[in-house]
């Protein structure tokens, strides 16, 4: 289908009437069709998607079914305002932007204890191709609604390219992860799974000034995270883990372990491996009903807290634009594949399944 913009008599360009898009219609199944562009109101922008990340939660949506179809996924965008509604001032056509897809109310009850995820209106998807919202980015164009336009839109400097900007959001998720667990400077962090995720975790710790220790199964993943600032990056199958935090620590433990798997069984190495009154942190653990195992005396006899993380900090957006922006977290690097979207399974179960050599998984429309 022809993508390029068409022409008003007036000469004016618009977006064209039909678009295509990636549409979730049964657990495991997604379909490359044409759908309408959607329209925008007022305070609304429309942008053209140049590339969207795939993130674990829209695999897991996909896979197990766990939202009703028919939707378009995809919340990680980067792409070029193609038309703005009235009242929109901040940006106009041409603009160059990255999206978050949520943001909260600021004033109910979870707001005030800054559980921002946990706000009723910050569970409100802000993004859509259509369809119930849910992120819109594996679709050409994508409605960003006024509170997103006012809030959640953050231009992207001139030397920045859309597929950095593309990690604004998960970078976020990070930050927010590091804030949730309280860490600070000089603590030792052990971060289980050197994903694409496990490697921005890795380097905002750093970025924080904590040493981190990565573990992986992948070879080509430890020696990613060793060029991005791991102080040790080791494979708990060959390597003595314990052994080498105790030698961190004075024999006590990581003061952090953080999950970045969705394997359940490193839950109960992550407790083993953090000290008396340490932290477990679960990130990767989000499918509803899922159950796991746990030592309940080491949280309540050696006080090790368990706790989870999940989505963004609106009060990290800019924080995080300032260490992706300025290329302190590193992100070129984690990309290993781009797919267009007559591709995208292929990119899901890339990115669900990793090989050796894949990192982040892109969908370029």
């Amino acid at each position: 289908m022809e993508a390029a913009l068409l022409e008003h008599r007036d000469g004016a360009r618009r977006a064209p009437r039909e678009m295509r898009a990636a549409v979730y219609r049964a657990k495991g199944e997604v379909r490359l069709e044409a759908v309408t562009v959607p329209q925008i109101g007022d305070g609304e922008i429309l942008v053209r998607v140049d590339c969207c990340g795939v993130c674990g939660t829209d695999i897991k949506k996909i896979e197990h079914g766990l939202a009703e179809p028919p939707r378009i996924f995809g919340h990680e965008i980067a792409g070029t305002v193609a038309a703005a509604g009235p009242g929109v001032t901040r940006f106009r056509a041409g603009d160059r932007v990255a999206l978050h897809h949520h943001i909260p109310c600021r004033t109910c009850f979870y707001c005030r204890k800054k559980l921002f995820s946990q706000c009723e209106f910050y569970r409100k998807t802000g993004t859509t191709a259509g369809y119930e919202p849910a992120g819109g980015g594996f679709a050409e164009y994508v409605r960003v609604m006024d509170w997103i336009v006012r809030e959640g839109t953050v231009a992207i400097p001139d030397d920045v390219s859309f597929e950095e900007a593309s990690f604004l959001e998960p970078l976020n998720t990070c930050l927010k992860a590091l804030e949730t667990a309280q860490l600070e400077a000089g603590e030792v962090v052990v971060i289980v799974g050197q994903g694409p995720i496990g490697l921005l975790l890795l380097q905002a710790a750093a970025a924080e000034g904590a040493r981190v220790v990565g573990l992986d199964l992948m070879e080509p993943r430890l020696e990613m995270a060793r060029r991005l600032g791991a102080e040790l990056a080791l494979d708990p199958r060959r390597d003595d883990v314990r052994g080498a935090i105790a030698g961190m620590t004075e024999g006590r433990g990581a003061d952090l372990v953080i999950v970045a798997t969705a394997d359940p069984r490193a839950i109960a190495s992550a407790q083993e491996m953090a000290r008396r009154g340490g932290r477990v942190l679960l990130f990767a653990q989000t499918i509803p009903g899922e159950m796991v195992p746990v030592d309940a005396s080491r949280i309540c006899v050696e006080e090790k807290k368990l706790i989870g993380s999940y989505s963004a900090s609106v009060e990290l957006q800019d924080k995080a634009a300032r260490l992706l922006f300025s290329r302190k977290v590193r992100v070129n690097e984690l990309v290993s594949h781009r797919f267009a979207l007559d591709r995208l399974m292929e990119g899901v179960h890339l990115a669900a399944h990793p090989s050796a050599d894949s990192l982040k998984v892109l969908i370029r429309p």
